[in-house]
């Protein structure tokens, strides 16, 4: 084989196989493995943080009782929970904004966990975000006495 022909024939080769490995941290990015998709959790809680993002927004907060009490993890400090949601700029098209994240604010959710444990989980599919205000209303924080604020577009 000629200098010429080889390099018509691997230099196409290795610029798809270039190609390949630099795109795969980009499809891995968009991969839901992580989270255990067989399993869903429903926490309220009050808003301790909200992280929009080009990729993913964010929410963290302090899970609460019915009675708006924080709960407590095995270690006795305020069981945090965080849980990744769509883009924020598909999040703005529902008609929700960074100021409609105001710290405190009560909230429902239901998200697939982490499989490794950890407390975090992406908003489970068909799953909706509740919004109760400021405290916990009588009933709890759910659809009858909340507002669906965000809604799972998976």
């Amino acid at each position: 084989m000629t200098r010429i022909s080889a390099n018509r024939i691997f230099g196409p080769v290795l610029a798809g196989a270039a190609t390949a490995l630099l795109a795969a941290p980009a499809f891995a990015h968009h991969s839901f493995a992580m989270y255990d998709q067989s399993q869903t959790k429903t926490f309220t809680g009050k808003l301790t943080r909200f992280i929009p993002g080009a990729n993913h927004a964010q929410i963290y907060f302090d899970v609460v009782d019915d009675q708006g009490k924080p709960r407590t993890g095995d270690d006795g400090k305020p069981l945090v929970w965080g849980i990744e949601m769509g883009p924020a700029a598909v999040i703005a098209k529902q008609g929700v904004t960074v100021k409609d994240f105001p710290t405190g604010t009560v909230v429902t959710v239901t998200l697939n966990p982490l499989r490794d444990g950890r407390p975090f989980g992406a908003i489970a599919s068909g799953a909706v975000v509740i919004k109760c205000g400021a405290a916990i209303p009588k009933g709890g924080c759910n659809k009858d006495t909340g507002k669906v604020f965000l809604e799972s577009r998976n």
